[in-house]
């Protein structure tokens, strides 16, 4: 595990365009936090949302949302990286994101990243990441997205 990494300036982050950064530390995956997804979403499938039905589905328990797995990137990239002497940074979206195995209750999540791109635009520039999301003693990740942030000088 390593510590999030620190880029002083968008300079640095230039520099850094195929750098690998991570893992973040592992975060579990339980059914309270897979109800609460449910809750807020809508998204009630059995396979999330009830032990029993899903006790005889094809994974044998629930299984996170997909969409749950990726909105933990946002609490996972403050432990790959931050930006510093920016005026600020937001997300401005998600190239590709694929799920290429289930997250059964329980996991064991962490994720890594690599800098993909880093591109000028007007008022800063704009940041490609590659974010893998792996499971503890799973052989395929969870999830797998190119996500885009704009850092504003």
């Amino acid at each position: 595990m390593s510590q999030a990494r620190v880029f002083a300036s968008v300079d640095e982050l230039r520099a850094a365009v195929g750098e690998e950064l991570g893992p973040t530390p592992w975060v579990e995956i339980d059914q309270k936090r897979i109800d609460l997804f449910a809750e807020a979403t809508g998204d009630h499938q059995w396979i999330h949302v009830d032990p029993e039905k899903a006790a005889q589905g094809p994974f044998g328990t629930t299984i996170a949302h997909g969409y749950l797995t990726l909105s933990l990137i946002p609490s996972l990239m403050p432990e790959l990286m931050r930006v510093e002497g920016v005026r600020m940074g937001v997300n401005y979206g998600v190239n590709k994101v694929r799920f290429p195995a289930p997250v059964p209750v329980g996991s064991q999540l962490r994720a890594s990243a690599q800098i993909a791109e880093v591109s000028e635009m007007p008022e800063g520039v704009q940041l490609v990441t590659r974010i893998t999301i792996e499971r503890a003693g799973g052989d395929k990740p969870v999830c797998v997205a190119e996500t885009v942030a704009r850092f504003y000088l």
